[in-house]
């Protein structure tokens, strides 16, 4: 597998996953989405229905989902798939696309977005937690757990690059989990892309970053990462040259996605740095199993908290020649079917 492990590309990534966007609070819960106001980066469906929702996390932020269900459901309650996003992403991109082919399948599945972006609400905007991305999660669960089609004791939850191995470290209503191309957040903030930064490395991030939050504080504003470039020059590492192709082109890009525009808050890093995640992975009794591209930068993240797993019922699945963003948005590549037979078979 490829390393990158010169600096450029340390801060490359940084801003890969940063854009600032402020967006409109909630809309109002139940709202049909019809073909007139389809905002999704992939097509319709005509075999589900589609809702906007919306919910509270126990932080009080409204969160708001689309809730998708299949066209001529059987009477009798349904499993359910809460569906995270990549880091930065919002649910009309690659969430909304895997809730929508899950539902296809038989499922009741919600995409939403995280607190601080999208349509979801939170002030200031574009602050990332590992804490309440987590709560989200489980937020997300809620809402599905008392929802009339839903069977409460039949919910997953599908993340990808995110937090939904966990949160199901610590929510027990979670059967079964899906990773795909899973990030370690605090992991590669903490400690850099292949943990090649060194503790004088980060001392030294973390006194930029408080000298940052100072600054935020007697401006009164909140300075934003820079996002991925408008054009790229060609010498960006294969990694960045991916995410541009998904976030910054017709085939990924929305206008309420950070990823597709500018960058986080500066300081969101500093939380992930000092509050490490999966600290209770080799705990989960769930089924899990983690999907990730032969050829994707993030490989080891899936790898490494594989490791950890225990029990009989884990597995990792490596993508042959696929990229980290393949598993965004690539059907052929995404494999649907081992995914479905997978809650099946734990969700029952």
């Amino acid at each position: 597998m490829m390393k990158y492990s010169d600096a450029k590309s340390f801060k490359f990534v940084f801003t890969i996953l940063s854009g600032l966007f402020f967006s409109t609070s909630a809309t109002g819960a139940d709202m049909k989405i019809s073909e007139s106001n389809w905002d999704k980066t992939f097509a319709q469906s005509e075999k589900v229905d589609v809702q906007k929702v919306n919910f509270k996390n126990r932080y009080g932020i409204m969160l708001v989902g689309d809730l998708y269900t299949p066209k001529n459901k059987p009477a009798e309650k349904l499993p359910a798939i809460a569906v995270s996003g990549p880091f930065g992403a919002v649910k009309e991109q690659s969430s909304g696309l895997y809730a929508q082919t899950m539902a296809e399948r038989g499922f009741i599945t919600l995409a939403f977005d995280p607190s601080y972006t999208g349509e979801s609400g939170g002030e200031p905007r574009l602050v990332a937690s590992p804490d309440i991305n987590t709560e989200d999660m489980s937020a997300a669960v809620d809402f599905l757990s008392v929802q009339d089609g839903v069977d409460a004791d039949k919910i997953g939850v599908i993340g990808i690059c995110g937090f939904a191995l966990n949160a199901a470290a610590m929510d027990t209503r979670i059967k079964a989990t899906v990773t795909s191309t899973m990030y370690d957040m605090s992991r590669v903030n903490a400690f850099g892309y292949f943990d090649a930064m060194s503790e004088n490395e980060r001392y030294a991030l973390k006194q930029k970053l408080n000298a940052q939050r100072t600054e935020d504080f007697k401006n009164g504003t909140y300075a934003a990462e820079a996002g991925l470039p408008d054009k790229l020059t060609g010498e960006e590492p294969q990694f960045v040259k991916d995410y541009y192709d998904y976030y910054k082109t017709p085939r990924g890009y929305h206008n309420r996605s950070k990823n597709s525009n500018t960058g986080w808050n500066m300081t969101y890093a500093l939380s992930f740095i000092n509050m490490p995640i999966l600290a209770r992975s080799d705990e989960i009794r769930s089924a899990v199993l983690m999907l990730h591209g032969e050829n994707a930068h993030s490989r080891y993240f899936s790898e490494d908290a594989y490791k950890k797993l225990k029990g009989d019922n884990k597995e990792l699945m490596i993508i042959p020649g696929a990229n980290h963003v393949d598993l965004y948005d690539q059907k052929d590549k995404i494999p649907f079917d081992k995914i479905e037979t997978f809650f099946k078979t734990n969700l029952r």
